[in-house]
């Protein structure tokens, strides 16, 4: 019986979707599968209907950004999600040694992949990152300690992703990961790297997009703050952005949505313990060192 459902989140991205079916499919024992669309309009639910009858499809009508994954994890009938984007899928025999470090570790609530990007398959900066464990490896844990993950190449604990709230509508899309990492940490749970589960992500190279892609990163980095750091880091986080876009126009439209979705922030502002701030200090610290941001 299954233990991993991998949820796939798509919007118009129909034929980089069915790719990535097909190497699910293909493998020795394919996984449950929950494909949730953001609305999109190039036909996409209709295909997974067709060719893939089953794959359980998700049709929420309209884009939730990361939220979709939510849907499918709730949907799920394992006890553990594995998500995938549409461009990226899982190894094969990755989600059984997965299952089985999860199994191994109940503590354990999110487990980070080694992250294999693009046909050369080079590592992951973030994977590489990880793999130097900055934060140590706790003695009921599979791998180095973690405080940050790929959404691509994660598998989580299904019940206490659901407990956290899971990813939420505030940052949207971009970064979304960081909170989730906060709130699992801040609850006593786990989160590790296992080298031997392995993920592919091959990202569609669009050099027009990697700027807005940059500066939304950083507006949810911002939002994150409010939500979950202290007021002090908020602020200054905040005033770095705003002080970007009096002489960058291309960042404006960052602030300017920033500045609309604070309140929202607010709401949900819960700061984090001082142990999980320490971490995150910690974690700075060695992104400094080695040239690389995590969250």
């Amino acid at each position: 019986m299954a233990k991993v459902t991998v949820v796939i989140a798509t919007r118009n991205r129909r034929a980089g979707l069915a790719r990535t079916l097909l190497r699910l499919h293909a493998q020795a024992e394919p996984p449950p599968v929950v494909v949730v669309d953001n609305g999109s309009s190039d036909g996409t639910p209709g295909m997974v209907a067709t060719t893939f009858p089953r794959v359980r499809v998700m049709a929420l009508g309209r884009n939730a950004g990361a939220v979709a994954r939510n849907f499918g994890a709730a949907v799920a009938e394992t006890p553990y999600v594995a998500f995938a984007d549409d461009d990226s899928w899982w190894a094969p025999g990755a989600l059984t040694r997965a299952a089985a470090h999860l199994d191994a570790a109940p503590r354990l609530a999110l487990l980070a992949a080694r992250t294999l990007v693009g046909p050369e398959e080079r590592l992951d900066p973030m994977s590489r990152f990880m793999a130097a464990a900055p934060l140590g490896v706790a003695a009921d844990l599979p791998g180095p300690s973690v405080l940050g993950f790929l959404a691509c190449g994660a598998v989580v604990r299904r019940g206490a992703f659901l407990a956290c709230g899971g990813f939420d509508p505030v940052v949207f899309f971009m970064g979304e990961e960081a909170r989730v990492a906060l709130d699992l940490r801040t609850g006593g749970s786990g989160l590790a790297y296992c080298d031997d589960v392995v993920a592919h992500h091959h990202p569609r190279a669009d050099p027009a997009t990697q700027d807005a892609k940059r500066l939304l990163a950083r507006r949810n980095r911002v939002l994150t703050a409010w939500m979950r750091r202290p007021l002090r880091t908020a602020l200054d986080e905040t005033a770095m952005l705003l002080s970007a876009a009096r002489f960058d126009p291309a960042a404006r439209p960052a602030a300017a949505q920033l500045l609309r979705r604070v309140p929202r922030a607010l709401a949900r502002r819960r700061p984090v313990p001082v142990e999980v701030e320490f971490e995150l200090a910690v974690l700075a610290a060695g992104e400094r060192t080695a040239g690389y941001a995590t969250t």
